[in-house]
């Protein structure tokens, strides 16, 4: 390589006119115009146009002519002002060109499976296969560059309030309780087995227990999950934990983060503190203990209406310790029979049999169950509601956390179809209070909502043994537009009060010990109050870069199914491996 650079495309300006510079990389476009060739040079710095004159060497002038988008390139010359009319606005470096005087041609390219500059050319698949052509187009460019910012604005901050960034072991023991574990068989402890972390948990307790009171990680976590839209089997945590703290240290301290990274990242400004909100009143007003509150649109307790209708349904939900729960749509009068089924098909996914809905014109209620609406319920309906003309009432009429959740994705639904989000804005919140357990219909038990260290708050323990679903936890989830972004909790610090969960959890002292026995064991030994949270980094990061998908602000992501299409992972191994693993594959006849 002879002409090696010395300035970067998109760096150069009119302060460079008349510099003689090296350039090195990829050919975006290029253009004919009689004896003169036209190529946008492109690297991750931007994009120069660079000028081919006839008068060039022959054999220079015979390699440009059979120039290919994506050949790499190095070139040598004169840095000069557009001629007047054919300065391009739209580009930083619009006003200027680069005259060759001396070219190199560093690789060929084949033609690309799609258009670098077009990424809308590829199906996700296509460019998932090809990631490493993906990620040279502006759009990942971007979105990689903002992780990369956020990552540097991350470790700035908390090196800056005196957290220490402590690395975690990767290979762990299987303790599942919870999400499923990745294993990774022993070859030298034949029939046993290590487990890829979910979380460095249980490590940062005994890093608190260690006496390094602000802790912190980026780091690589793994779960083995069902499938889901925007999930990935390996992803990468702000992981952090504090000594002799309470809830407001943890969040005051997140904030701050959260607002640094959001200024330093994307230049935004978002207002701290946060707003709080319970768990139980964010189910009941948003259906979801994620709420967006970019947009209104809340759910409301309809009981008194519906005790007054003669809705056979609503009557025996309420009897059946089942809840009648309606959410007001402005303008959903105009809503056709197929919109309408479209909500109701969307219930029906969450395992509820239908929504009943009623529509609001001319001071009286039309369609869907109206015939069951008399003059002394409508009136109480319209009073809870403030019903104005062209709404549109949906109702539900389950279980309190079904027919929440079921409002709340309509909800969700809506906002996005109805066009009610402000995008550019910034809606932050915590949710606190959750429910300590949750009741598990399938095993016919209780499990921890968060995970089993999270503290009970006081008033929790005397509930413990005789009314665990009245237990509230010491956790709390940070919420922005919608999405859970981090979560967290005070710890359980005790021995003791550990072993108690453990119990409330069916958990034996037997399987506690041979899981958990080395953290119990830790707490013996003076280990000091504690608390932390960890942030979902590449959500975080999805919203800094305006993305819908995870998939966009990560360089290598797999697939929906966690397969990687690139490298056609995960794959077979051969017999000699699973010989020295002591494993055997079986198949299903």
């Amino acid at each position: 390589m002879k002409i090696k650079r010395n300035q970067l495309c998109g760096n150069l300006n009119k302060s460079h006119v008349g510099n003689v510079v090296k350039l090195n990389g990829w050919i975006n476009t290029r253009r004919d115009l009689g004896g003169i060739t036209f190529v946008d040079l492109r690297d991750r710095y931007g994009i120069i146009q660079v000028r081919f004159d006839s008068d060039l060497p022959e054999k220079i002038l015979k390699i440009v002519k059979q120039l290919n988008m994506e050949d790499v390139i190095a070139v040598e010359g004169e840095v000069h002002k557009r001629p007047e009319g054919s300065v391009n606005k739209n580009m930083p470096t619009g006003e200027i060109e680069v005259i060759v005087k001396d070219f190199e041609m560093l690789n060929k390219s084949k033609p690309t499976p799609f258009e670098i500059k077009k990424r809308e050319t590829g199906s996700e698949n296509l460019r998932l296969k090809y990631r490493y052509l993906d990620l040279r187009t502006k759009e990942l460019q971007k979105n990689i560059l903002i992780r990369h910012n956020a990552l540097q604005s991350t470790r700035e901050f908390l090196s800056g309030e005196k957290f220490m960034e402590i690395e975690t072991p990767f290979f762990i023991k299987s303790t599942p309780e919870g999400a499923r574990d990745f294993v990774v068989p022993s070859r030298v402890n034949l029939g046993k087995f290590y487990a890829l972390p979910q979380s460095p948990q249980t490590f940062k307790q005994l890093l608190m227990i260690s006496g390094f009171d602000k802790y912190f990680q980026i780091v690589k976590c793994f779960r083995d999950e069902d499938l889901r839209a925007d999930r990935q089997p390996e992803f990468t945590q702000i992981d952090m934990e504090m000594s002799f703290i309470d809830e407001s240290d943890i969040q005051n301290i997140s904030e701050k983060m959260l607002a640094h990274i959001f200024k330093n990242t994307i230049g935004k400004e978002i207002s701290i503190p946060f707003p709080k909100i319970t768990y139980h009143k964010a189910m009941e007003k948003y259906g979801n203990d994620s709420p967006d509150t970019r947009f209104e649109m809340m759910i409301e307790n309809v009981e008194d209406f519906a005790k007054q209708t003669n809705f056979k349904i609503f009557h025996s939900a309420m009897e059946n310790n089942s809840v009648v729960r309606a959410l007001k749509v402005k303008n959903g009068s105009e809503f056709s029979r197929k919109d309408i089924d479209e909500l109701i098909e969307l219930a029906k996914r969450y395992g509820t049999k239908g929504l009943a809905y009623v529509k609001y014109n001319n001071n009286e209620f039309q369609s869907g169950i109206s015939k069951f609406i008399d003059e002394k319920s409508g009136k109480i309906l319209v009073d809870k509601l403030n019903l104005t003309d062209n709404d549109l009432i949906l109702f539900m009429a389950d279980k309190w956390k079904v027919s929440l959740t079921v409002l709340g994705s309509i909800r969700k639904y809506l906002g996005k179809k109805m066009d009610l989000i402000n995008n550019e804005e910034i809606s932050a919140l915590w949710v606190t209070d959750f429910p300590l357990f949750e009741y598990n219909e399938e095993e016919n038990r209780y499990q921890s909502m968060h995970h089993p260290f999270t503290s009970p708050n006081e008033e929790g323990w005397k509930y413990l043994e005789s009314d665990p679903a009245k237990v509230k936890s010491r956790a709390y989830d940070v919420v922005i537009n919608g999405q859970e972004i981090g979560g967290g909790s005070i710890r359980i610090h005790s021995r003791e009060k550990q072993e108690r969960i453990f119990s409330a959890l069916n958990i034996s002292d037997e399987e506690a010990n041979r899981k958990f026995g080395f953290l119990l064991n830790a707490f013996e030994y003076g280990a000091p109050p504690h608390g932390g949270i960890a942030f979902g980094f590449d959500r975080l990061v999805a919203i800094l870069a305006g993305e819908e998908t995870i998939r966009e602000v990560i360089a290598f992501p797999k697939t929906t199914t966690a397969q990687s299409l690139m490298i056609g992972s995960p794959d077979i191994i051969d017999e000699k491996q699973l010989k020295e693993l002591g494993l055997k594959i079986e198949t299903e006849k």
